[in-house]
């Protein structure tokens, strides 16, 4: 037979873990403490509604420090059986009545979360549900070990009704527990809690004092103050006279909180999942995808500051503080669990501030003006899954065309239809062309362009188009029948010229006259040539593969400009290697003015070409005669 046996828990082990991989470190050691003492205040709230709501924190000499809860305390048996076993915390809190939605974690874990910094923590405890019973000291060691005794009378009389947990340090953790990093701490994650929460500072410390607090608070030490923490109210809940007086108060708030100055504060509130709090406009532009983090109270104690998720990702130009009472946190109790409330949370927010955002944009006012020129890749980012913001988008929001800055639908106004070239360069190919031509091209080459002009063809079918390479050539006029006649020699010389370049040639007559040549080819085409480029580049396995995709490819076609002198000097020249470098040296500027990369290949055509047209200029020159020379050849 064989007899049943208990683990042995090894603290350290147990501590390590809690700081390596639960928690984000030792200083979330305070966040705990501070959390038993607001769950402890209302628990007691529950049996004494005017009972006092404090926690005073009281750094001490030699590296000591105090937190002092004005909560319910625990008697003997309750200190047992919430503290002597790691690990039953949840069990434990609700036989207690711990563990009710209203209260923020779970007692005996967020004490042990004291061990990250200190080797010994003594808890000096007084309940309120039992006040004849004796205060209790629990005293905990880093090695695992505790004692827990009852005080004598004289002693218990003098211990106040709720917790005082003492901590001292471990060598190499003092600096956790200094008064500067404690009021750090402190202000970071219990600024909006619902209690008074204070700090016993020295009375050198810059820091302003704050409130006083109760009358019937403790004196200070001498040499010391009481320095208030927590706000009485939510800053988003406060009362003002006046909308203007509000708005200052947030802004306010946003600088302190989050160190910017706004251009806009949006009010979130979700009253089924307990969630209220501001969602603040960033004053300058950040790029899409960029960090959507923001900071989360849960029942008034800081979650984190940059908590993800909390937005769709169209939502970039916000930040947010909020306050939720009915949503769960996570193990470490700094990221938001993700279910059914946390979903629909998301969905309400979002809502929240996409209302805002059309019924600004549709006001035209100067706060509307401001945002489309900071933002208005958000805007664009919404509309590609909005169809109401896209409409809005093509109203408001201004494009880049041949015509100047114009939005979409006054391109659609003035031209009857909205053409757009899919890419920069492709804008850049066909925009000096268009422009002289008084052609209404669209540039949609940047982010998330070309995809809302796609959605808003899709949605406007006939109106809305991509820039076809018919477009530019109607615009081309023929040359006459008797310069094409003319001129048949060269251009086909030509074509032979750039036969190796997938490059047709074509002679017209177009403005401005100081272009000699464009380049025009269509998206399919393109395709095709860089997957025979691949298919070249391949091993013999994947080029077969490819092959079975590899459809005909129509030429490109270089056209020439008989209205450009040059053209005109460089088709009456005989042919030979002048010719020849001259028309490659065109091609080649018509690929740079398109905005196309150079790659070796026409690297190599354009060093060929002007090492040609060099030598050509260099061969008919002679080296003037001098007396030297005349000398020399004297001799």
């Amino acid at each position: 037979m064989s007899d049943t046996r208990a683990f042995q828990v090894d603290l350290h082990g147990v501590v390590d873990l809690l700081a390596r991989h639960l928690y984000s470190g030792e200083r979330v050691y305070l966040r705990e403490l501070m959390q038993n003492g607001v769950d402890a205040i209302t628990a007691r709230r529950g049996l004494d509604p005017e009972a006092p709501s404090t926690v005073r924190i009281r750094p001490l000499p030699g590296g000591a420090l105090a937190v002092t809860d004005s909560g319910v305390g625990l008697t003997a048996a309750e200190a047992e059986e919430l503290l002597a076993t790691v690990g039953r915390s949840s069990k434990r809190d609700v036989d207690l009545g711990l563990a009710r939605q209203e209260y923020l974690g779970q007692f005996g874990i967020g004490l042990l979360s004291a061990f990250m910094v200190a080797d010994r923590i003594e808890l000096t405890s007084r309940s309120a549900r039992d006040p004849r019973a004796p205060a209790v000291r629990w005293t905990g060691h880093a090695d695992g070990s505790y004692q827990l005794v009852e005080l004598d009378p004289t002693a218990s009389a003098a211990v106040p009704v709720g917790s005082t947990v003492l901590l001292r340090p471990r060598r190499d953790a003092e600096h956790w527990l200094e008064v500067g990093t404690v009021v750090a701490l402190a202000e970071e994650f219990g600024s909006l809690l619902p209690v008074e929460l204070s700090v016993e500072v020295p009375l050198d410390e810059s820091a302003p004092a704050g409130d006083p607090g109760r009358p019937d608070a403790p004196e200070p030490r001498p040499g010391h103050l009481w320095r208030r923490i927590s706000e009485r109210d939510l800053p988003w809940r406060v009362e003002h006279p006046d909308d203007g007086r509000r708005t200052a108060e947030l802004t306010r708030y946003c600088e302190r909180a989050l160190g910017f100055t706004p251009l806009a504060a949006i009010d979130l509130d979700v009253p089924l999942a307990g969630v209220s709090g501001v969602a603040y406009v960033l004053p300058s532009a950040v790029p899409p995808g960029g960090s959507g983090a923001h900071r989360v109270y849960l029942k008034r104690m800081l979650l984190g500051t940059r908590v993800d998720g909390l937005l769709p990702e169209w939502a970039f130009f916000v930040r947010c503080v909020i306050d939720a009472s009915g949503l769960r946190p996570t193990a470490s109790r700094e990221q938001l669990y993700t279910d059914e409330v946390l979903l629909a949370t998301q969905e309400a927010l979002a809502d929240g501030i996409r209302s805002w955002l059309l019924r600004t944009l549709e006001s035209g006012s100067g706060q509307a003006a401001q945002f489309v020129r900071t933002h208005h890749l958000a805007v664009r980012s919404l509309a590609l899954t909005d169809d109401t913001m896209l409409d809005l988008a093509a109203r408001i929001l201004p494009y880049e065309t041949t015509d100047g800055m114009l939005t979409l639908d006054e391109v659609a106004a003035q031209h009857g239809t909205v053409v757009y070239a899919a890419t920069l360069e492709e804008y850049k190919r066909i925009a000096p062309v268009a422009r002289a031509q008084g052609m209404a091209v669209v540039n949609a080459g940047y982010v998330y362009d070309s995809d809302l002009l796609e959605r808003l063809a899709r949605r406007r079918p006939g109106t809305v188009r991509p820039l076809a390479a018919g477009d530019i050539a109607q615009v081309l006029s023929p040359v006459p029948p008797e310069r094409e006649l003319a001129t048949w020699d060269a251009v086909a010389a030509g074509n032979a010229v750039l036969a190796d370049q997938d490059c047709e040639l074509v002679l017209r007559t177009f403005e401005p006259a100081e272009l000699p040549a464009v380049l025009l080819h269509d998206r399919d085409g393109d395709h095709q040539r860089a997957l025979r480029r691949t298919q070249e580049e391949a091993d013999d396995l994947w080029g077969d593969v490819l092959s079975g995709f590899a459809e005909p490819v129509a030429a490109r076609h270089l056209v020439l400009n008989d209205a450009a002198p040059v053209v005109r000097d460089l088709l009456a020249a005989p042919r030979g290697e002048v010719f020849d470098a001259g028309l490659r040296s065109l091609y080649v500027s018509a690929l740079l003015l398109a905005g196309e990369p150079l790659r070796a290949r026409e690297s190599e055509l354009m060093t060929g070409s002007m090492a040609a047209l060099l030598r050509a200029g260099l061969a008919g020159t002679t080296r003037p005669t001098t007396d030297d020379d005349a000398e020399e050849d004297h001799r």
